[in-house]
């Protein structure tokens, strides 16, 4: 099998590992407050964070260089995390992925002001293609726009504003900095929302928040091995495969079925982004922003996939990596 080959299938396990965490999500979600499912998820990811930050032998404090920039990188993620479980919790599984695929076309915009990227206008046109499948898929005027609409595509643009920031700084902050703000602010402020939305949670339905936790982890670790082993131009277009997931788990776990206008509007996206893709694995990107996102969108529940590379000594410390 060759290298290429491998990491696709490595890709394609690890991201319908996510979809599965996905579909624990949105079970819970029918219960609980999602505040309450990411307080949960965060706590019971730390014993795993705290393995990676053991690892990181690297001598300083966790006083952050750029605080400005990771504060703006620790809102987006904690909004993003929010955003995205209540999403799941409330639209159909195929909706929110469409939705969350146009983040490379945001990655793409958000790259011009925060990295100083040039962006031409074949990529333009296909940010804007893009971008009119995502109104295919919300159909403003036809069907009502739901706080759930609204939360995916929060969910969106924060991870994507969080993707570029830890591009922006990734090669100057310590990795143990970039990890643990996140988590404790996350962990913080859904604290703090608790009293006001607790509902006692069985002993299985903790069990399940652990099964979130341990699925996002083992996942990530399948990613880093497929970037690994494969291109990343290979590698990175493997996440749409989540549609086929969602199609398959909505369908026999919740009844769901993928109506016309997603799958265009879906369709659309996904082509979109696999052309930037393409166009920046050619070199006609200086910073290749979408090529080097090399995972979801951030949550600040788990580490980022370029958290555990560099914990790892995988890869040096670089501006592109994020």
């Amino acid at each position: 099998m060759s290298p290429n080959a491998k990491g696709a299938l490595l890709a394609l396990l690890a991201f319908g590992i996510f979809s599965t965490h996905d579909v624990v999500v949105k079970v819970l979600g029918g219960i609980y407050s999602p505040f309450q499912i990411v307080f949960f998820s965060v706590l019971l990811s730390f014993p795993l964070a705290t393995v990676m930050m053991m690892r990181d032998a690297k001598p300083g404090t966790l006083v952050p260089r750029h605080p400005w920039w990771l504060a703006l990188r620790t809102g987006a993620a904690v909004v993003t995390g929010v955003s995205a479980f209540y999403a799941f919790s409330v639209l159909p599984l195929a909706q929110v992925y469409a939705i969350l695929f146009a983040a490379p076309l945001l990655i793409t915009i958000l790259a011009i002001p925060v990295l100083g990227e040039t962006v031409r206008l074949r990529r333009w046109m296909a940010v804007l293609v893009g971008l009119a499948g995502v109104l295919v898929v919300l159909r403003p005027g036809s069907t009502d726009l739901t706080l759930g609409h609204l939360a995916a595509l929060a969910a969106a643009v924060g991870g994507s504003l969080a993707s570029i920031v830890v591009r922006k700084i990734g090669n100057e902050e310590r990795p143990v900095v970039m990890l643990l703000y996140p988590m404790m602010v996350n962990f913080v402020l859904m604290a703090c929302a608790l009293p006001f939305v607790y509902v006692p949670m069985p002993i299985e339905h903790l069990g399940l928040l652990a099964v979130i936790a341990t699925f996002a982890w083992f996942a990530s670790r399948l990613v880093i091995a497929a970037y690994q082993s494969g291109e990343a131009a290979i590698i990175a277009p493997m996440q749409y495969s989540q549609i086929i997931w969602a199609s398959i788990f909505g369908y026999f776990f919740f009844g769901e079925t993928i109506d016309q206008a997603t799958a265009i509007g879906a369709s659309i996206i996904i082509a979109s982004g696999m052309y930037i893709v393409l166009r920046e694995s050619r070199g006609t990107s200086e910073n290749t922003p979408v090529l080097r996102t090399r995972s979801r969108g951030e949550t600040a529940t788990t580490p980022r996939v370029s958290l555990f590379m560099r914990f790892a000594g995988k890869t040096p410390p670089r501006q592109d990596d994020p």
